[in-house]
């Protein structure tokens, strides 16, 4: 069963007091125009669930989806490049870290990277901030379509001795992913749906204090 399926839009927040009160919820995140909307809707088999545009930067507050097993999915503003004034940026990246480091209902990030240029200085930050928290990341190698067979073979093994370092202190994984092509749903769907049964196995969980 695909967890992604049917997948409601919920609500939309640009405040830490307004939101919602969810059982569980996984996020998705990345740098801007890393193919994070696109991967949304592939996921969720949804044209414009998550907005699409050629204009890095658009997403601009945490919004929330409803699953089908009743818990959520949240769509985190883009980091890094984005055309808005810097008072909206400075409100976008206090809002984006106090969710990360606080939100007690979040029990996994979805990172989104674009397989040709991975592990930028912003998404290496991104692993060091969430490591803080101790909970597990999912990393999507996007837009995989744009290379080769052995081009993806070297740039994924590439990306995974990177990851060594980072693997030994935080549970990473990391798999390549096409919206285009629509590959790599089903890996990101059982990753996924082992972080929810988990959850659901355990004491109510608490946020490793910095």
């Amino acid at each position: 069963m695909n967890l992604f399926q049917n997948a409601k839009f919920f609500t939309t927040v640009n405040h830490l007091k307004d939101l919602p009160n969810t059982p569980a919820e996984i996020a998705f995140v990345g740098r801007s125009n890393a193919g994070k909307s696109s991967a949304i809707n592939t996921l969720c088999n949804h044209v414009r669930l998550a907005y699409v545009s050629k204009t890095p930067g658009r997403t601009q507050h945490i919004n929330f989806f409803e699953l089908t097993n009743g818990n959520f999915m949240v769509d985190l503003p883009g980091y890094g490049y984005a055309q808005v004034p810097e008072a909206v940026r400075a409100h976008w990246v206090k809002l984006l870290g106090d969710y990360l480091q606080t939100r007690k209902q979040l029990i996994g990030l979805v990172l989104i990277m674009d397989l040709r240029h991975p592990l930028k200085a912003l998404d290496v930050q991104m692993l060091n901030f969430f490591a803080l928290t101790g909970r597990p990341v999912h990393i999507l190698l996007s837009k995989s379509d744009k290379l080769s067979k052995n081009e993806q073979i070297k740039a994924f093994a590439a990306v995974k001795k990177a990851l060594k370092p980072f693997m030994e202190r935080q549970q990473i994984t990391v798999q390549l992913f096409s919206s285009l092509k629509k590959q790599g749903i089903e890996e990101v769907n059982q990753v996924v749906s082992q972080w929810f049964a988990d959850n659901e196995t355990q004491p109510e969980n608490e946020i490793v204090s910095k």
